[in-house]
């Protein structure tokens, strides 16, 4: 099968495309880097992702197409309008590739979206796909209205529409708040977390990448929203626990007062990250699994060791 990747240089898309490859499929990954060099795929540079995007040559024979590219969220937003500039990006531009791949002849479309658009946090039941959604930042709004935009389009085409919506995604080549959770947890420092009493939910990219796979290779392709996580969700103490084993640094987590970390995070300006700490936030992906007979191929604790041994490649 010919497909096309967007964001074919980026944390998800390194680790997909290989696996596409493996499998026997002809990969065209788009890049806004004219120089890349993805090993096994052809690149094809593309500016900018907006509604004024030119897809018809990237398109040209392509069976399916897997939109990873995205203005990505971010904790502090520079922009002089996040919510214009989210939206032209991953709103209209989705809107515009969807439309370009219906006229390509495209059959299959798979969009990377976020559990944000379910919201930021969960109580007692978890993030289930018929959820009202309540996205809260310009970066979950504007997934959801292209969400939208997606399913309008396929809805009057033969194209297949799959939507992704996944938690944290962690392993090698992570950035962000991942990232630093790393570092945090090689310094052995004493974690002030053990009190937190919460659940939450992560992905490793390489079971992202299975299930990724697993639509593509689904012979009766439909349209429909898919939850996706780890085998096993983690507590935040239970996380740095687990980081700090798979570091080789004895874990220092001792217990500290709720409401005094609240206010470290308020008094430091570090509010958001403190409640990403705090809240829980789990998924139940068990239609996923039925619907795709989909199981996560590697464990939490196999995905935070292949994530190790890249950040400590990294540091040498």
């Amino acid at each position: 099968m010919k497909i096309l990747v967007t964001g074919g240089t980026g944390f998800v898309g390194r680790a997909l495309i290989p696996q596409l490859i493996q499998s026997g499929h002809n990969v065209i990954a788009t890049s806004r880097d004219a120089n890349a060099d993805i090993a096994g795929a052809s690149v094809h540079p593309i500016a900018e992702l907006g509604p004024d995007t030119d897809w018809h040559d990237a398109l040209r024979g392509v069976e399916a197409v897997i939109h990873l590219a995205a203005r990505v969220h971010v904790m502090s937003d520079n922009a002089p309008d996040p919510m214009a500039e989210n939206r032209r990006i991953n709103t209209e531009g989705t809107a515009k590739l969807a439309k370009d791949a219906v006229m390509a002849g495209v059959r299959q479309f798979i969009f990377m979206s976020t559990i944000k658009v379910n919201g930021e946090t969960t109580d007692v039941d978890p993030f289930r796909p018929n959820d009202i959604p309540a996205p809260k930042d310009p970066y979950a709004i504007a997934k959801l209205d292209a969400e939208k935009a997606l399913l309008k389009v396929a809805r009057h085409s033969d194209m297949s529409a799959a939507i992704i919506r996944p938690p944290l995604i962690y392993g090698p080549g992570v950035k962000g708040n991942f990232i630093s959770l790393l570092n945090l947890c090689q310094k052995g420092w004493p974690l002030p977390v053990g009190s937190i009493n919460n659940r939450r939910s992560l992905i490793y990219v390489g079971n992202l990448v299975h299930m990724v796979h697993r639509l593509i290779e689904k012979p009766d392709a439909t349209t429909g929203l898919y939850l996706c996580r780890d085998p096993e969700d983690v507590s935040t103490p239970e996380l740095f626990y687990k980081v700090s084993t798979v570091l080789r640094v004895k874990p220092l987590i001792f217990p500290f007062p709720m409401f005094l970390l609240r206010l470290a995070g308020t008094l430091s300006g570090k509010s958001a990250t403190i409640s990403r700490l705090t809240e829980s936030l789990y998924v139940d992906d068990s239609l996923t699994r039925t619907d795709l007979d989909w199981t996560p191929p590697f464990s939490m604790l196999q995905g935070l060791k292949e994530t190790a041994t890249w950040f400590d490649n990294q540091k040498h």
